[in-house]
């Protein structure tokens, strides 16, 4: 299979990123402090939430969405979803639920899972945690990845 013309690649990679957030992006925004322009919201369930979650992230279970999300979230803020990382489609899910509302909506890559491993601090009903962060999955010595 031959690859896609260069046009064609660019409005995909294009439209990917109006459909997809990286987690040190998202991190990033919000270490910066302020009002970060879009509210992140985690689609496990209590168990999991209660496991660790982005802090400030509203909990929305992706099955609850379509009774609660206009109670609780605001239609002219973007909506960052999250589940547990790449081998999960529940963040992919739970846009679509959203964006079916007629929520602004993007998807974080990696989910918690990659939120933890590139080291960004958690809550849990325990507090908060700040785990070293994984080599394999950010810069062990640079606060850029260069990407």
């Amino acid at each position: 299979m031959p690859p896609a013309s260069p046009a064609a690649a660019a409005a995909y990679f294009r439209a990917s990123l109006a459909f997809h957030a990286d987690v040190s992006d998202v991190a990033g925004v919000l270490a910066a402090g302020g009002d970060p322009g879009f509210v992140v919201l985690d689609s496990r369930s209590a168990a999991s939430w209660d496991q660790g979650h982005v802090p400030g992230a509203v909990h929305l279970p992706t099955a609850l969405i379509p009774e609660q999300a206009e109670r609780l979230l605001d239609k002219s803020v973007p909506v960052i979803t999250y589940c547990w990382g790449p081998g999960c489609n529940g963040a992919t899910r739970a846009a679509l639920a959203l964006a079916e509302l007629g929520f602004q909506v993007k998807e974080m890559l990696g989910g918690f899972e990659y939120w933890a491993r590139e080291g960004f601090e958690f809550e849990t009903w325990q507090g908060r945690e700040r785990p070293a962060a994984d080599p394999l999955t950010a810069p062990v010595d640079a606060a850029d990845c260069g990407c």
